[in-house]
């Protein structure tokens, strides 16, 4: 979703330096994520599901919030088929410069926003604050092990999110890509607001203090 979603040598064959500035590294790693093959897109998609469903601090009730995957970035459509059924799934909705939630099942009506994405064709009186999640899945165009994360450069999710810098979850933020995203460090900005973890095909990645 481009206005949404929102260094040192990889293992997955970019090389980056801690002096690559953040447009140049958004662009090689959409060009790497969207170099990966559809058979590897669809097998990392159904592992990514069993992952956020084993999360320990994965609700069975109350909304969940995910995105329309676009660029390349790695689906959700297992992870919806398989949510529990007290959840409701819910898309994010633009408002002004924030996002703002509306849940949302198979054949509702979509609307296309202003960076050509889908989201529920509903009135801003009907959607509903990040506050009102239970857990937010965020894509991400890179991302790194203490939970720091790229994104397009819009900075949707941070300005939606900067309450969760002074108080803990919920919301429980979740970031995800596939694992040829992930890069040695990124330097945090003040505005940044890092995943509580992070998930791929390969891995789960734990930041912050996760309750038993």
């Amino acid at each position: 979703m481009p206005g949404p979603r929102d260094r040192s040598a990889s293992p997955h064959g970019v090389n980056h330096t801690m002096t690559l500035d953040r447009a140049t590294l958004r662009r090689q790693l959409r060009e790497r994520r969207r170099a990966i093959p559809a058979s590897e897109r669809i097998a990392a998609a159904q592992i990514l599901a069993s992952r956020l469903l084993a999360l320990p601090f994965f609700p069975q009730t109350g909304h969940i919030a995910g995105y329309w995957a676009a660029d390349g970035e790695i689906g959700l459509h297992d992870f919806l088929l398989r949510l529990p059924a007290g959840t409701s799934y819910c898309l994010p909705v633009l408002d002004g410069e924030r996002l703002r939630f509306a849940p949302w099942r198979s054949g509702d009506p979509l609307a296309t926003n202003r960076y050509g994405i889908p989201e529920p064709d509903v009135a801003l009186s009907s959607t509903l604050p990040a506050e009102a999640m239970h857990l937010i899945v965020m894509p991400l165009v890179g991302f790194d092990a203490n939970g720091g994360r790229l994104g397009m450069g819009g900075g949707w999710y941070d300005r939606s999110l900067a309450f969760r810098q002074s108080r803990p979850a919920p919301p429980w933020l979740v970031g995800v890509g596939f694992d040829a995203q992930r890069i040695d460090a990124l330097n945090a900005e003040s505005w940044d607001v890092p995943a509580d973890a992070i998930c791929t095909e390969n891995a789960t990645l734990f930041h912050n203090t996760i309750p038993s």
